[in-house]
């Protein structure tokens, strides 16, 4: 250096640097360092970012104003540095020899401008719109030219003259020009011409943003106010940025994924050469005699083992080749920031050591605190640069996977799909890409953790030397603690989700049957049943919670211990040891940053071997076969033929024996061909065949033409009705009528509540079968292609309607006649108008031909018309209506007859009994018989169009409620809600020990402050063991404080959660009939599991951790106010700084959170629903589309789960700059008080600051999670307040325990209405009914002959007048006092899951005996006496392992057993076969003779000996008599018995 400056210009001189109140640095150092470190970093950086701005073009920007000053600025500066070199050479000319640094100075940094100048220009040549490497570079040179720009002003002042006064000028114009550089620096150009950001609304403001912007995640400022303002809708969020979208994302990762699949064939296609090439020569001699020692399959064995053993395409290595490069950009980024972590400990064992020297310049202490605060910022920075380039790679490795296995599940073999059920495939979506996008975030922690610790113990050991090793080996004493309890907890977690699963189907249970309950009051039984499993749930949640307290204590104790046990045996190993507060407190500060890598890397461990499991998974499925696209020829135009098949030879999967041998099939040009034959001879087969949905083994498949598929089983999306029919076809209204006529879909379209925008729920829920199957016929019809391949469309429908679209659709004179049609069909009516039909008979064509020519053969197809004929003519008796005329179908015995025939023939069997069901429904609702069969189909919509219009109002209501729920901010009405379940006295009691917990805390660090103050005055060796003992004594309080908080705070939260599911529980058995009508199961259901599973589970831990932290954040405040007073001066406008920006955080984040939770579920369906339907997508050639629509949700999740991300980020930044705040000021004023503080003090308080960073970000994460988990709480409250039906039994108004003893009934004025606000369904009704009399009520639907017996019941509470029984007031009973006085066998029979004795006596009221009575009675006693377990038989949900007429029967055994004085029969509509009707008709008559019974009928035979007959019209009676007077009359009654054939 002395060669550069010169001898009389010194490099460094300590005592004006360093000893001096004014410190000043020599000009040699100014000129060369100081000068030389912004140039030096711009040319470092220059060849890679060059390289970078080559690769990525945005389109140039137009020249800006801004722009132009930056270059003209630029290039001043450049003169102003080359000025100095001019005028170095001027003074040499005059004589002035200026040392060589005066030379290489202004010449470096002249150059080094121009550099920048240039660069500038190239940037906006590339379109970049705000530079980071300018920035820093601008950044630097203002940075160094600081001191100069004071050291010359010094210099002056002290000779009262400046010197140089040309260098002085041109310096102090250098720095004004950088100045100003840097300040426009800071603005952002326009955006480049041609870019995205011309085209999109909404776009982020992230690619527009400057560097500093991004830098602290400004530009996200915009959505935070906004949704602090009102709450978030999806039209607020910004558009997802293009690279991260899937249309960018997927074709990456597929790319490096065929490579892999490619490399993988070729090696195989290597190793399978080699094998061939070398046979045994034997063989090769005797290839003609075949007898040598390795046959052919030898050679093929050989040839699989060298398969197994060559390597698998590797997933992995496409997921690194895809994302490794953005991702290590981030590693980059951890890297710094783990180094920078450890520059904080070193600054605060200065900062203590400087408060020591009493002597030490203020500057000193001033420049550490600053330091100690741009380190915290750096680090900040840099930190949340690589969270977020972790998130972002693992979303963009969420959507790259979630739209390679959608695009593999669209073209994946019939074998390989057999193999994974759609379930396992979504799974693959859902939770395995989930797993990879968690994983990213910790992978760094791999490498980072090891090296954090490897630095912290190396730091520990320069500080306390060996005995660190003492603190190490408590801490992995610790890991095998924590990982017992954790593997004990996921026992506990697995028993627990069990026991819940158990209760939630069992809630489902009971709400599904609800209605039942309230009849037959059994509700107490069901709901100690429900709370008897949610003890054993509470049960396990207590000793989860206890192992929960005792990883709190661990976790919480663990930095202590650690610290006790170094420091004791530091001071013990060795006398002169001596603990003072500069090694005490770096040494604790090192141990918090041990704490955190300690406790990752198990977490880390374990979800890296998830992650692997998945990654296996995912790799398997993308591995499987593909279709052979080639295997049908598409394009053949060569001959008259549109379809051939040539030797086809066909298997479903590979390994499977072919299902299809030596077909040939010639399907001339608009010819329409039926395929007929037996279940299962390969018809379906067939068709997949043509689609190329099979593996062909041999032969030829040649279509010619757009092809259109109708499956056997209606294939129906989750879209509006129109959309399913025209399926991606533009609307075209005249074609799209015409269609609708075809497929006889007009008259449903009048009953569905929206027309033909009626949106179809999933799986075409809300469509009847045969309303399914015409929609798809519709489809294929619209798609109006060359061939039609239709897969057995008419088995669906009724047969009428079959007909008609038989005749308007496929038939010779149909819509498609002139198209190419294939005809799967059981429906042998239709066979003799068709072209040509193909009987197939195992999997072989057997005959082909006309129906005549066919019928003449006499061979296969005579044989299956013969098997068929019977069903048919039922069918065709279905068809023609003329037949119901003539009464003779009606009597029992021509149904026997038919039974004797048929009884051998499952096939026929079926249609028997459709036959019979026919004939019972035929109803007495009295429509005109022309137009029954009309009507039955009419009818299945009218129940879904009930349902649909009952639905309607409620899914607006639903929308509304669920938004009012969870918006806005939540009251704290609610904390309060939920502190009194818990207790009041015990929430006071649990804040009370965290205070105390927090109280010994920070009495250890003081007393350690203190300890570490002994070593001022020498006083250390006496106190040792008594400082040791003391600070043990405090940390052992500290946890078993901790261990207490964590026990009653689990105490309070299970009894909160008993507390809240009981009285939810509780409330909704005393709800009214009229809320389950109105509020979707579902709605219900979610608060019995998800909200209770967030009260029992999320709740409590979050409380926790809130909690904890809150006095975390608490003690730290305290501990710097006490040291030094003055800092509470900063508390105030921090805190408010902090409370705003969490507002406007918790705000925004949960409704992103809400709006990222909506968006996902509508890709997991829309996949399942794409697996489901993958031959028809690809027979419509729909591929490419449903790729596209897939890609949009995915798209649409991200676009909300992304600002979630940088929510975080944003959030982080700002709070954790107000934690370094609090670092400076502690800092600060430790420096302007330390001659009243000690050393200890200071290491205290700033060591406490250095912590506060992570409590108060952790706080505003669970004040967040706290804020949206409470509101479980509000909804469960809100489900425990509805109003409550009249109470189970009043004290005073008790009946007599034999009451009813007559059964007379009287009704007196009664009106009735469903709910508040509808009409009344019964007006005024007046009759009396005497005691073992024999009512029958008829009516049309709707006439409220339901609604009667629901009366009696009280289910519906009268509106007007009053029901009487043997004199009594019923609307004064108690209910159960009235209901288990009552016995009524209802419509449905609804069973419970649980033992048969259960669903007959749940209360156990009655002896074995008697229900085996009941049983005889009711024609059970044969079927149960042969069940092995006899009345243990254990029913399924709804009874599922019963036939219905079982199950009737059980509600009729059920009735015997009441045996009460009225009887209320509901008779079902969903007809039971007449067999049980006939049994429970019986012993209604034998069983019940003197008891009141009320019988609403649906067929009139079973009324006709009846005492007396009510029919009702419109709620009102419109008459009451006894039948034979009634048919006499020829009224309303006459009129219903006319129709059912039971009158002439």
């Amino acid at each position: 250096m002395e060669r550069l400056c010169g001898p009389e210009r010194p490099f460094w001189e300590a005592n004006q640097t360093l000893h001096t109140e004014r410190p000043d640095l020599p000009e040699c150092f100014q000129l060369s360092v100081l000068s030389w470190l912004p140039c030096v970093y711009l040319w470092a950086v220059c060849p890679i970012y060059l390289f970078y701005l080559k690769k990525n073009h945005r389109g140039y920007i137009m020249m800006s104003i801004m722009n132009r000053f930056k270059t003209v600025f630029g290039l001043l500066l450049w003169i102003v540095c080359w000025t100095d070199l001019f005028y170095t050479f001027h003074e040499l000319r005059q004589g002035h020899t200026q040392p060589p640094i005066y030379f290489v100075t202004p010449l470096v940094l002249g150059m080094t401008m121009l550099l920048a100048t240039f660069l500038i220009q190239f940037e906006r040549l590339r379109g970049v719109q705000s530079s980071g490497v300018l920035f820093i570079f601008w950044f630097l040179s203002v940075l160094c030219a600081v001191v100069p720009f004071r050291s010359k002003i010094l210099q002056a002042s002290s000779q009262n003259e400046v010197t140089d006064k040309l260098r002085f000028t041109t310096f102090y114009l250098y720095f004004g020009l950088a100045v100003c550089e840097l300040i426009l620096c800071c603005f952002n150009e326009k955006p480049p011409l041609f870019s995205n950001v011309v085209t999109d609304p909404n776009l982020c403001p992230e690619t527009t943003a400057g560097f500093l912007s991004t830098l602290t995640f400004w530009w996200f400022t915009s959505l935070a106010i906004k949704g602090y303002k009102t709450p978030l809708e999806n039209k607020d969020l910004w558009s997802l940025n293009q690279r991260d979208s899937s249309k960018v994302m997927v074709p990456k990762l597929l790319q490096e994924w065929e490579k892999e699949l490619a490399k993988a064939k070729s090696e195989e296609n290597l190793s399978s050469q080699a094998a061939y090439s070398k046979p045994p020569p034997s063989t090769t001699k005797n290839i003609g005699g075949g007898g040598g020692e390795s046959s052919p399959e030898e050679v093929e064995v050989l040839l699989s083992n060298q398969k197994a053993a060559s390597r698998q395409p590797s997933f992995l290595r496409a997921l690194i080749k895809t994302f490794g490069p953005y991702f290590l950009i981030g590693s980059a980024y951890k890297l710094l920031q783990d180094v920078i972590t450890f520059v904080n400990p070193q600054l605060l064992r200065m900062l203590i050591s400087f408060t020591k020297q009493k002597g030490a310049p203020d500057w000193w202490g001033y420049s550490l605190a600053f330091l100690m605060f741009f380190t915290a910022v750096l680090q900040t920075l840099i930190l949340h640069r690589h969270f977020q380039y972790c998130f972002v790679t693992g979303m963009n490795i969420r959507t790259a996977v979630i739209g390679a296995i959608y695009r593999k599940a669209l073209v994946i073999t019939n074998a390989a799909k057999r193999s994974s059920t759609v379930g396992e495939v979504v799974n693959l979506m859902s939770v395995d890409a989930q797993r990879f996008m968690d994983l990213t975030t910790f992978l760094n922690l791999l490498w980072s953790a090891p090296l954090q610790i490897m630095l912290a113990l190396y730091f520990l050991w320069q500080n306390l030397g060996p005995s660190v090793l003492a603190g190490l080996a408590v801490m992995i004493m610790l890991i095998p603690f924590n990982a017992v309890i954790a593997m004990k907890t996921r026992a506990y977690q697995v028993e627990q989700m069990q026991y819940k699963d158990s209760r939630i189907k069992l809630m489902n249970e009971i709400l599904n049957g609800i209605k039942v309950l309230k009849l037959y009051a059994w509700e107490n039984s069901f709901k100690e049943k429900v709370l008897a499993i949610r003890q054993k749930e509470l049960n396990v949640l207590r000793k989860t919670a206890y192992l929960g307290a005792l990883s709190t204590m661990a976790w919480t104790s663990a930095p202590f211990l650690v610290a006790l046990t170094t420091f004791a045996v530091y001071v013990t190993v060795d006398e002169n040891n001596i603990l003072d507060a500069e090694r005490a407190f770096v040494s604790l500060s090192l141990f918090n940053i041990l704490r955190f890598p300690l406790n990752m890397l198990p977490q880390v461990i374990s979800s890296l071997v998830q992650a692997s499991v998945s990654l296996k998974r995912i790799q398997r499925f993308l591995s499987h076969d593909e279709l052979d696209p080639s295997s049908v020829d598409r394009n053949n135009t060569a001959t008259e033929f549109s379809v051939t098949v040539v030797n086809g030879k066909f298997t479903w999967a590979k390994e499977d024996p072919p299902v299809l041998h030596n077909i040939n099939v010639m399907v001339p040009q608009g010819s329409l061909l039926a395929v007929v034959g037996h279940v299962g001879c390969g018809k379906s087969s067939l068709i997949s065949a043509l689609l190329g949905e099979v593996e062909k083994l041999e032969g030829e498949v040649s279509t010619r033409g757009s092809v259109a598929y109708v499956p056997q089983q209606a294939w129906i999306q989750n879209a509006t009705l129109r959309d399913n029919i025209l399926f991606g076809k533009p609307y075209n209204e005249p074609k799209y009528c015409c269609v609708l006529e075809a497929c006889a879909l007009t008259p449903d379209l009048e009953v569905l509540p929206g027309g033909d925008m009626t949106e179809i729920g999933e799986k075409g829920i809300n469509l009847s079968g045969g309303q399914r199957q015409r929609v798809s016929l519709a489809r294929a019809l619209y798609s109006d292609t060359d061939i039609y391949l239709l897969d057995d469309p008419l088995s669906a429908v009724d047969a009428h309607v079959a007909k008609h679209i038989f005749d308007n659709l496929i038939g010779p004179e149909g819509v498609l006649k002139g198209k190419t049609r294939i005809l799967v069909t059981h429906g042998i009516s239709f066979l003799p108008q068709v072209d040509n039909i193909m009987v197939m008979v195992e999997g072989r064509v057997s005959e082909m031909g006309s129906y005549q020519e066919l019928l003449k053969q006499n061979g296969a197809f005579a044989e299956f018309l013969r098997n068929y004929a019977l069903e048919d003519i039922v069918e065709e008796e279905e068809a023609t209506e003329e037949l119901i005329e003539e009464e003779e179908l009606f009597p029992e015995d021509a149904l026997s007859n038919l039974t004797d025939i048929v009884d051998n023939e499952p096939v026929i069997n079926k249609a028997k009994r459709n036959f019979r069901r026919q004939i019972s429904i035929i109803s007495v609702d009295g429509e005109n018989p022309k137009g029954r069969s009309v009507r039955r189909h009419g009818c299945s919509q009218r129940i879904h169009s009930d349902q649909q219009e009952k639905k309607a109002p409620h899914e607006m209501q639903k929308l509304i409620q669920a938004e009012t729920a969870e918006t806005g901010r939540v009251k704290t009405k609610v904390f309060l809600e939920y502190a009194k379940a818990v207790g009041l006295l015990l929430s006071v009691f649990i804040c009370f020990l965290y205070g105390c917990q927090s109280a010994a805390a920070i009495g250890g660090n003081i007393w350690l402050s203190q300890w570490t103050n002994d070593a001022l005055t020498n006083q250390t060796q006496e106190n040792v063991h008594m400082r040791v003992g003391v600070y043990a004594s405090l940390g052992l309080a500290q946890g078993i404080l901790v261990l207490i908080c964590s026990f009653t705070l689990a105490m309070g939260n299970i009894g909160a959660a008993r507390k809240l599911h009981f009285n939810l529980l509780t409330n909704k058995f005393h709800t009214p009939q009229s809320f389950f009508d109105t509020t979707p199961l579902g709605r219900i259901i979610n608060r019995f599991s998800k909200d209770i599973y967030i009260i029992d589970e999320a709740l409590p831990s979050t409380v926790l951790m809130f909690l904890a932290t809150f006095f975390a954040s608490l003690s730290n405040m305290i501990v710097i106010v006490s040291s030094t007073p003055i800092f509470a001066v900063v508390i105030a406008p921090l805190a408010f700084v902090y409370i705003f920006v969490q507002r406007f955080y918790v705000a925004t984040s949960r409704q992103l959170k809400r709006l990222e939770s909506v968006s996902r579920s509508p890709i997991y369906s829309h996949f399942s629903e794409t697996v489901t339907g993958s031959s028809v997508i690809r027979a419509y050639g729909r591929h490419s589309a449903f790729v596209v629509m897939s890609d949009m949700k995915v798209d649409e999740n991200q676009k909300s789960y992304y600002p979630g991300i940088v929510s975080n980020r944003w959030l982080g930044v700002r709070i954790e700059f107000i934690g370094n705040c609090i670092v400076l000021f502690a800092a600060l004023f430790a420096v302007t008080g330390k001659d009243n503080l000690n050393p200890g003090l200071v290491g205290l308080s700033v060591s406490y600051a250095l912590q506060v960073t992570m409590s108060l970000n952790w706080m505003v994460r669970m004040t967040s999670d706290l804020e949206s988990n409470i509101v479980a709480v509000e909804r469960v409250k809100e489900y425990s307040e509805t109003k409550t039906e009249a109470p189970w039994e009043v004290e005073d108004k008790k009946p007599p325990p034999e009451w009813p003893t007559e059964g007379n009934v009287e009704f007196h004025d009664y009106s009735v209405r469903y709910r508040e606000g509808l009409d009344l369904v019964l007006k005024n009704l007046t009759l009396s009914v005497k005691g073992g009399e024999k009512i029958g009520i008829v009516g049309r639907t709707g006439a409220g002959k339901s609604s009667m017996t629901l009366c009696l019941f009280r289910l519906l509470e009268a509106a007007a007048g009053e029901i009487t029984i043997d004199g009594v007031k019923i609307s004064e009973l108690g209910l159960h006092d009235l209901r288990s006085r009552l016995t009524i066998i209802p419509q449905e029979p609804v069973l419970f899951s649980g033992s048969l004795k259960m669903n007959l006596d749940p209360f156990e009221k009655y002896s074995d005996e008697e229900v085996w009575r009941a049983l005889q009675q009711s024609h059970l006693h044969k079927f149960v006496s042969n069940q092995p377990a006899k009345l243990d038989l254990e029913c399924s949900e709804g009874g599922e392992n019963l036939s219905v007429g079982q199950r009737q029967l059980v509600c009729l055994a059920r009735a015997l057993l009441r045996k009460t004085r009225i009887l209320i029969l509901d008779e079902a509509t969903a007809a039971v076969d007449l067999e049980t009707d006939d049994l429970i008709q019986s012993t209604i008559r034998t069983q019940f003779e003197d008891c009141t019974v009320f019988t609403i009928a649906h067929r009139l035979n079973t009324i006709m000996d009846y005492t007396r007959v009510l029919v009702l019209d419109k709620g009102q009676i419109a008459e009451f008599d006894t039948p034979t007077n009634l048919l006499s009359q020829r009224g309303v009654f006459y009129g219903m018995a006319k129709d059912a054939g039971l009158t002439q």
